[in-house]
């Protein structure tokens, strides 16, 4: 089975930055993409950003031009670089990655915004 790690979650302020970080068991190359969903209480899992093996990105209207996605395919690791953080942005950040028809999820790791 392919693990996904996530990590660099935490407690930020408003305006604030983080990066995520998501490594996996197995070489991300084989992967047909890899993406970020997030998910905040009360709420169902939404779709965040995407990236192809070919590199490729895709963003949700909501994070455009404050996020950014990208790969280390030596470290097999996918990141998730988010600027300018709002408390909207407040919730559990999931990898994803997926070699039709499976889908692997990580646990999740959480980013709080707030004063």
């Amino acid at each position: 089975q392919v693990q996904l790690v996530e990590s660099g979650g935490g407690l930020v302020q408003p305006g604030g930055s983080l990066r995520l970080s998501c490594a996996a068991s197995a070489s991300i190359s084989t992967f047909n993409a890899m993406a970020w969903y997030r998910q905040a209480p009360g709420k169902e899992r939404e779709y965040v950003a995407t990236i192809t093996t070919t590199g490729t990105t895709m963003y949700a209207d909501s994070v455009k031009g404050r996020f950014t996605i990208s790969r280390d395919n030596a470290k097999n690791t996918m990141y998730l670089q988010m600027n300018s953080l709002k408390p909207d942005d407040t919730a559990v950040y999931y990898c994803r990655a997926a070699i039709p028809p499976i889908v692997y999820w990580g646990q999740g790791t959480q980013v709080t915004v707030s004063s």
